[in-house]
């Protein structure tokens, strides 16, 4: 690769997905900028029915908008017993039920999804947690990698890290949620995590070096 350094974009405002990314980049001279350096692009609409179509969609118009190689990502839970719900509307599943008192938005999706999987028995309510990752250059190339989490959702939440649906998400393997696991633990379990190591090991060859 080149010894100048390269400015890619990370299309979130969320500080710790840019920690998670601009770590293993730098080892590839690689800078990375959040859309905090980029105020004029706003919300940009997730139209897709799939985590690629939704992460492309971004991916896409960050590169346009910026003219910088941008990356995004699209993730959320595929419970078996729902036929793959709630999918991509993970972050919105539970728009349709009235809160709670003092209530959070990842509270009131977890009661939506124990309610819907109140009489599913044990051993059908596998899930995983899906992360799909674009990568698009300003000249069009697109890279487009997949991370999954395998597990199996709980009757009650447990553990106070993490968010989402962290809490009932039990990973049989080591007989913890989500929620169990500490930063690093989870790094290098989660979909996420897998997703960017399968980015980074296409990384060189997707830039040409």
């Amino acid at each position: 690769m080149s010894t100048q350094p390269i400015r890619i974009v990370l299309a979130t405002h969320n500080a710790g997905k840019v920690r998670e990314l601009a770590d293993p980049l730098a080892r590839f001279g690689v800078e990375v900028l959040s859309l905090e350096a980029f105020p004029h692009i706003g919300e940009i609409e997730e139209t897709g029915v799939t985590f690629e179509e939704n992460a492309c969609i971004k991916a896409r118009e960050v590169a346009r908008l910026t003219g910088l190689v941008s990356i995004a990502d699209d993730s959320g839970l595929e419970v078996d017993a729902l036929d793959g719900k709630p999918g991509v509307y993970s972050a919105r599943y539970s728009d349709d039920w009235q809160s709670l008192p003092d209530e959070s938005r990842d509270d009131r999706n977890i009661r939506k999804l124990l309610h819907e999987l109140a009489d599913v028995p044990e051993n059908k309510r596998g899930c995983r947690f899906v992360s799909c990752m674009a990568c698009v250059r300003p000249d069009g190339a697109e890279m487009v990698v997949r991370g999954n989490w395998e597990g199996t959702l709980l009757h009650a939440p447990r553990g106070q890290n993490g968010f989402g649906y962290d809490p009932v998400f039990f990973d049989k393997d080591i007989q913890k949620t989500a929620a169990e696991l500490t930063r690093d633990e989870k790094n290098a379990r989660s979909h996420r995590g897998n997703a960017l190591r399968a980015l980074l090991a296409k990384w060189q060859s997707f830039m040409g070096a």
